[in-house]
């Protein structure tokens, strides 16, 4: 399974962006979706998650950003608002998935894209 994001850039406090990110492949079936982010020299971490309707957000993020996932085109988004200077990092879409008729899981990661709130 790949994973192709897009959508980040530079925005001005106070902006919006959205970022989407697409997997791809055969055979497989997505359990969860999300997004996580690393900002210079800090330790990457969960932004937003989604699994079976269900959606998770990290503190600092919680009620700026929400994450959306189209099942039929397997495409999680990130849509976010308010962005502030210290949501400036690279951001990471991450896909759980399984072999149809396996429990097993995998992850996979997409390539990153850097978000840089500034004035």
């Amino acid at each position: 399974v790949q994973l192709q994001a897009s959508g980040g850039g530079l925005v001005q406090p106070g902006g919006s962006l959205k970022l989407s990110c697409a997997a791809s492949g055969s055979g497989f079936i997505i359990n969860s979706m999300g997004w996580y982010r690393q900002a210079p020299g800090k330790q990457r971490e969960s932004v937003a998650t989604t699994s079976g309707g269900i959606t998770n957000y990290a503190d600092s993020v919680q009620g700026r950003f929400t994450i959306s996932m189209d099942n039929a085109k397997k495409t999680v988004y990130l849509h976010m608002n308010s962005l502030k200077f210290e949501d400036t990092a690279v951001y990471f879409c991450n896909v759980r998935w399984r072999y149809y008729g396996r429990t097993f899981e995998h992850d996979s990661w997409g390539q990153g894209t850097l978000v840089t709130v500034s004035s």
